[in-house]
């Protein structure tokens, strides 16, 4: 029987497979600067903004909101380990007065205070996730998915560099 490990290394080469297993459904890899910055210019992130993370690993683009933009933000990740991870950044940054981190399962997490809901999670996962951002988050709030979509639906933005994307979504008025 193959490792997740060894499954990783298989469809996604070594350089996937270097990353450590977590133990929810996808493995945490890590998002690098250039599309965090992408990630936060696309969603117009403002010091007026609660920017959500689900699935946040060590808290990076929660911090990097915080730290560029003076938005508030909460990571959310099952990973225990991760969430420490991301509260030590978070003093290190300098931005624990904007910011928090809790070990939960994205599924039953509370996210309707977000004004942005950033996602690196597979499309499997974003479209069980849908309803809830769709029906819970404030109308105009946005939603960013870094590498996978949502299903079916179609972006209203979308950054494309070689096989690297990032889309996002605008929850419409009710």
């Amino acid at each position: 029987m193959i490792s997740r490990r060894g499954l990783l290394y298989a469809l996604g080469g070594p350089l996937l497979a270097q990353y450590e297993e977590s133990p929810g459904e996808v493995p945490w890899v890590p998002s690098d600067d250039r599309k965090i910055d992408v990630m936060l210019r696309m969603a117009k992130v403002t010091k007026d903004d609660v920017v959500y993370d689900l699935g946040c690993g060590d808290g990076r683009v929660v911090i990097a909101a915080a730290k560029k933009t003076g938005a508030r933000g909460a990571g959310i990740d099952i990973d225990p380990k991760r969430i420490a991870e991301a509260n030590e950044a978070a003093k290190r940054a300098g931005v624990t007065h904007l910011v928090e981190f809790r070990t939960q399962d994205v599924f039953q997490a509370q996210f309707s205070d977000a004004t942005v809901v950033m996602l690196y999670m597979y499309r499997s996962i974003n479209e069980r996730l849908a309803p809830r951002l769709f029906s819970e988050l404030k109308p105009g709030s946005r939603i960013v998915c870094n590498q996978y979509g949502i299903g079916n639906r179609k972006p209203e933005k979308q950054w494309k560099r070689g096989d690297q994307k990032v889309m996002m979504w605008t929850v419409p008025a009710r």
